[in-house]
């Protein structure tokens, strides 16, 4: 036993130590893995930073998008410890073209549901935006058809893994559209307040600078044509350089009291008619009064303007003509009324809808054009560029629910089997912390105990998939030497309450709270033993020397997953499967019959061998008992009788956890209350019966 208590202390250490193992950082995948998952009339274009973001280009070569994987960017650790990698095509307006699951260790359904459901889940991205407060679940309280959340159905089993994907997801998402798609609006786009009005004249629209007015003389365009073969180019320019070129005029009409200061009456009227049409549109009023012009004579009404162009946040914004006539307000100067009749007068058009912010500040480029030679001449432009932005009290958003984090919403999917939970785990501490020689001398104990039993098993464990697993601390193992995230534990509160307490029942009692009465697949072995009795088949115990060797035996097996899953991690969910608790509890054994026949084996084997996979094999009881050696105190009293000379609470001890002298082994024991039932009994204890029967009185003593 001093051997068997060494070894603990070893494996401790081993887990404590392999923290600073080393760790491979996740790479991009190669380019031809990306490629091959892109799908004509796309294809694959250039990488765009050294995170294996790339551009997504259409069948000419245009450039529409992004792809890019979650991996390197967001590597958010599964269940399994290791990161869920997805692939995600995003065009330029931030919606969600593609998304397909590339690779992935999480054990329900690596070897559980399987992955067609996983596969599945992510199939309902395809239309959403990255601006849509998109949530796993159902809606809350029923929800309603106006919610301005996005729900994605989740898997049954296994939401606590989607949720994870959802959040790798989203958080490499927005960290491409920070970084490379500032031109898309994340949240809700500003529109017009039609509510709005304010009386406004063409003078308090220039001093808010609401209309915005830039001027370039025919000097300044010769600058910027300065060695270059258009710098002889423009005589007009060189007789008059101080004369103007461009007096650029830009004012957005989409708010209506804007509009109404800068339109006649029949104008606005055909404005808000247009508008009517396309209410997401909002419409730029451009005039140059200078000599210039704003378009070429190749122009056709409502396409895009050839010499104009705008931009906001480094992406362009797409503006076409509204093909409006464009009739001003007497207050507005003549020299505009006058461009407007000459032709130098535009109201453009361009979709808030596809991230344009009229109240955040956008670019406006008018190209300064020359032309050199007679034949074929070759054409020289430079870009002249405005600022604008309008101000917000003219404008609306949309409210922004945040979505409630993720551990909230798993607590609220949750509640009625929390509370339950709850109930049952206060009563179970207090029963056991307070009440425990009266349980265990109570007539019907071993009913109780079946009961109880029976509760851990289908509520806990069939209905609230909270078998606790050696996968979880892998996992966690995994993402402390990796300096990943931890928040895969608060995906599923139903086990991190059992997580909790069970913890807490280290310090109080050792495994024996969880090993002895939370673990659905001990009480399965639990019940199969009682029905092994029950059919009269003869119980096999082994001998004390190979108790004592098969009880390293967990010990090694939770060593060697530590290795597997610090140095061949990808290996662990595989490795795991040596629990058989996904099977029997988390799947209710519908996998593949080789995992069915393997956990089978164990309750069969129950039958005859008492638990002999938890005494044995189990890895998490091998960490429970280590985790025991935090127990603050001996619990179970003795007496110095017990071990010399009774020896009855030992031969009785199916888990062998009694030593000679009578000591509890506590590293061994879970918590069945035989020996307290035994020492408090005067019909069952040797010692208090001979003592009777000499009218002694005998106290216990703890051990």
């Amino acid at each position: 036993m001093a051997c068997l208590a060494s070894f603990r202390l070893w494996a401790a250490a081993l887990v404590i130590s392999l923290l600073t193992a080393p760790v491979l950082w996740a790479e991009p995948s190669p380019r031809e893995a990306i490629a091959e998952r892109i799908f004509a009339p796309m294809e694959l274009g250039e990488p765009v930073n050294d995170k294996g973001v790339y551009q997504l280009l259409n069948s000419g070569g245009g450039h529409v998008g992004y792809v890019f994987e979650t991996l390197p960017m967001a590597p958010l650790p599964g269940f399994s410890g290791a990161p869920i990698n997805v692939l995600v095509v995003l065009d330029l307006e931030g919606r969600f073209l593609d998304v397909q699951l590339i690779d992935h260790n999480e054990p329900i359904f690596v070897s559980g549901l399987g992955q067609a459901p996983f596969h599945a889940f992510f199939e309902q991205y395809q239309g959403h935006s990255i601006g849509d407060s998109l949530v796993v679940g159902s809606p809350y309280g029923g929800g309603s058809d106006s919610s301005a959340l996005v729900y994605l159905d989740g898997v049954t089993k296994a939401t606590a893994s989607v949720r994870i994907a959802h959040e790798s997801i989203l958080a490499a998402a927005l960290q491409v559209a920070r970084e490379k798609m500032g031109g898309v609006s994340v949240g809700p786009p500003a529109y017009p307040n039609r509510d709005y009005a304010e009386d406004l004249d063409w003078d308090a629209l220039v001093a808010d600078g609401i209309v915005k007015r830039k001027t370039w003389t025919n000097a300044q365009i010769n600058a910027a044509f300065t060695d270059t073969i258009w710098e002889d180019d423009d005589p007009e320019a060189t007789e008059d350089p101080d004369g103007t070129y461009l007096d650029l005029w830009v004012v957005d009409l989409g708010a209506p009291s804007v509009a109404q200061a800068v339109l006649s009456d029949d104008g606005y009227e055909e404005l808000q008619d247009f508008l009517e049409i396309s209410p997401s549109d909002e419409p730029i009023l451009v005039v140059d009064t200078g000599r210039h012009g704003l378009v070429s004579e190749e122009f056709v009404r409502n396409t895009a303007p050839d010499w104009i162009s705008a931009e906001q946040g480094g992406f362009p914004v797409s503006m076409r003509d509204a093909d409006l006539i464009i009739e001003l307000h007497d207050d507005v100067p003549w020299e505009l009324h006058d461009a407007v009749d000459y032709g130098q007068a535009l109201i453009l058009r361009t979709d808030r809808r596809l991230g344009f912010d009229p109240t955040q500040e956008w670019t406006l480029k008018v190209e300064a054009t020359r032309e050199h030679g007679l034949f074929q001449p070759e054409v020289g432009s430079v870009p002249l560029e405005a600022q604008h932005s309008t101000d917000e009290r003219f404008y609306l958003r949309a409210e922004v629910i945040e979505p409630a984090p993720p551990w909230v919403d798993a607590i609220r999917n949750r509640l009625s089997d929390l509370i339950i939970l709850g109930v049952f785990l206060t009563g179970l501490v207090l029963v056991l912390g307070f009440g425990m020689r009266r349980l265990a001398a109570h007539p019907n104990f071993i009913a109780i105990r079946l009961v109880t039993l029976a509760v851990v098993t289908g509520f806990i464990g069939w209905w609230g998939q909270g078998q606790l697993s050696i996968v979880t601390p892998l996992a966690t193992l995994q993402a402390a030497i990796s300096s990943g995230s931890y928040a895969f534990l608060v995906y599923d509160p139903f086990s991190l309450v059992i997580w909790a307490v069970a913890i807490a029942g280290l310090v109080a009692w050792g495994r024996g709270l969880f090993c002895g009465w939370l673990c659905p697949f001990g009480a399965l072995q639990e019940f199969a033993n009682h029905f092994g009795r029950l059919l009269r088949i003869p119980q096999i115990e082994p001998s004390a020397a190979w108790d004592a060797r098969l009880k390293w035996v967990k010990y090694v097996v939770l060593a060697a997953l530590v290795g597997v899953t610090v140095y061949a991690p990808t290996a662990m969910d595989k490795a795991a499967e040596v629990e058989p608790f996904k099977t029997a509890i988390t799947t209710f054994f519908v996998r593949e019959w080789y995992y069915v026949a393997y956990a089978a084996f164990w309750l069969i084997l129950s039958m005859t061998l008492f638990k002999g996979f938890c005494r044995y094999v189990c890895p998490l009881g091998a960490l429970m008992a280590i985790g025991g050696l935090l127990r603050g105190r001996d619990w179970i009293e003795r007496r110095e009788e017990c071990g010399s000379p009774c020896q009855l609470c030992k031969v009785k001890c199916k888990y062998a956890a009694i030593k000679q002298n009578g000591k509890i082994d506590y590293s061994e024991c879970f918590e069945c209350l035989d020996c307290v039932t035994i020492h408090d009994s005067p019909k069952q204890c040797v010692p208090l019966i001979i003592a009777a029967k000499k009218g002694r009185t005998l106290k216990g003593a703890t051990a």
